[in-house]
């Protein structure tokens, strides 16, 4: 047996799973924001909380990230490709606004 076949590629339940948890904690905050029923902090509570939940689900679901020890591979590539990803990103918005800074004056 090959390690390919060793695999975990998830199940149409786990995908179904995923699919069903993803679209309710999209409608929560969707509902949140649209009818203003909640305070503002409790709605910009709400869509951090459940944004968070969701990126689990998406790991857990359909990525099959598992954080399990002797996975330890796919997860510490998956936390350096986040880390590049926030770098890459967060120096961008950095290099953006201090270009806008400089061009005000």
């Amino acid at each position: 047996m090959s390690n390919h076949d060793a695999v975990d590629h998830g199940s149409v339940k786990s995908y179904l799973t995923g699919f069903v948890l993803s679209v309710i904690l999209t409608a929560i905050p969707f509902w949140a924001v649209m009818t203003g029923q909640l305070s503002p902090g409790a709605t910009l509570g709400t869509v951090v909380l459940l944004a968070i939940v969701q990126i689990v689900v998406h790991l857990k679901c359909f990525l099959h990230l598992s954080f399990r020890p002797g996975s330890r591979e796919n997860t510490v590539a998956f936390l350096f490709s986040a880390l590049i990803i926030v770098m890459v990103v967060g120096l961008s918005v950095w290099i953006i606004i201090s270009s806008n800074e400089m061009m005000m004056y």
